[in-house]
């Protein structure tokens, strides 16, 4: 995927995102605890543009992008959309508000009602959001179908009666419906067949070139995300480990935790990366319920050092629009070192 020019107007701004969820106490005198599914978290999207958030299962990525459409709540921090604090909105605000962003969920057949027809179900979004008068409502149908991919009279049928492709392609006219500015994809192609997969992203580039879409795109998945992305931050344990460009990702990756997952990836260019074997990562990350002082991921880098345990890393720029929350990196030549040390 080639570089595009880095646009002025930013869409989406995200500053110190927060999100705890409290616990069951386990007898009332108990203190309370909470799990930090998302400990701090800021990044910016300019519109038109796909910011992906890649991670392990359990990293806070589906939990950043719920709380910037507000689907869970935001125990603190700032999520802006354009010139609107998203987080301080309540009530009819939020309702209007939400036309300008919507999501598509990883399993296409769960969020569908399997009792209402297509039809139907592209429908509702026009219907709760007073978008459009109700006569022209099947016109927009029959519109919305034809931008996914689908015919105008398949609208008749339920979703049992299509595959899991054109089920994704559903999904995707629902959340057209709207004419949102922001589109969180929550990991839209992984329940799929690979050559399936293949035509959900190319549809989905397809309709960003064609209506102005800004994405943040969510996946585990780095062949997907070398594919749609134009900027990508890592996450790890609620947190962000490393944040660049496409082009920087990887072709110039800093953080060892991104470097193990770059190697896990059979898709990608190994010779542009350096890496010649996979790295295997030992143990498992600590609980978010108790993370540990320092760096998160100092139990299971093999580099970890005294600074490392008792001292959180901030996330600092390296190089222009490159970020990284690593003690030992503070350059291009100390992170070759590491590649060089873990290839």
């Amino acid at each position: 995927m080639e570089d595009q020019s880095v646009k002025n107007d930013m869409l989406v701004r995200v500053s110190d995102l927060k999100v705890h969820f409290r616990l069951r106490r386990k007898h009332p005198m108990a203190q309370p605890s909470y799990v930090r599914a998302v400990d701090g978290v800021s990044f910016d999207i300019p519109k038109g543009s796909t910011f992906g958030l890649v991670g392990e299962s359990g990293c806070g990525k589906t939990t950043t992008g719920l709380a910037i459409t507000r689907l869970i709540p935001v125990t603190s921090g700032r999520v802006s959309l354009g010139d609107i604090n998203v987080t301080d909105l309540n009530g009819e605000e939020l309702r209007l508000a939400r036309r300008r962003m919507q999501i598509i969920f990883q399993d296409p057949y769960s969020s569908l009602n399997p009792r209402a027809r297509a039809g139907t179900i592209v429908q509702e979004p026009l219907k709760l959001m007073n978008i459009l008068p109700p006569a022209e409502h099947e016109e927009r149908i029959a519109q919305l179908f034809q931008y996914v991919g689908l015919r105008p009279e398949q609208r008749h049928l339920f979703p049992h009666q299509f595959s899991g492709g054109q089920r994704q392609r559903i999904v995707i006219a629902r959340a057209l419906g709207s004419q949102p500015d922001l589109i969180v994809c929550d990991e839209p192609v992984s329940a799929l067949d690979v050559a399936i997969q293949a035509q959900i992203l190319n549809l989905l580039r397809k309709l960003q070139r064609e209506f102005n879409l800004t994405y943040l795109f969510i996946s585990h998945d780095m062949g997907v995300m070398q594919h749609m992305c134009d900027e990508i931050a890592v996450m790890y344990l609620g947190t962000i480990v490393e944040q660049a460009s496409w082009n920087d990702f990887f072709k110039q990756p800093f953080h060892p935790y991104t470097l193990a997952l770059l190697s896990a990836v059979p898709s990608a260019d190994t010779k542009v990366r350096g890496m010649t074997r996979r790295i295997k990562l030992e143990g498992d990350p600590p609980s978010p319920i108790d993370p540990p002082e320092g760096c998160r991921f100092a139990s299971r880098c093999p580099f970890t050092q005294t600074v490392c345990q008792n001292e959180m890393p901030p996330l600092r720029a390296i190089k222009e629009q490159h970020l990284v929350a690593c003690h030992l990196i503070s350059d291009a030549d100390s992170a070759k070192s590491l590649w060089q040390h873990m290839a």
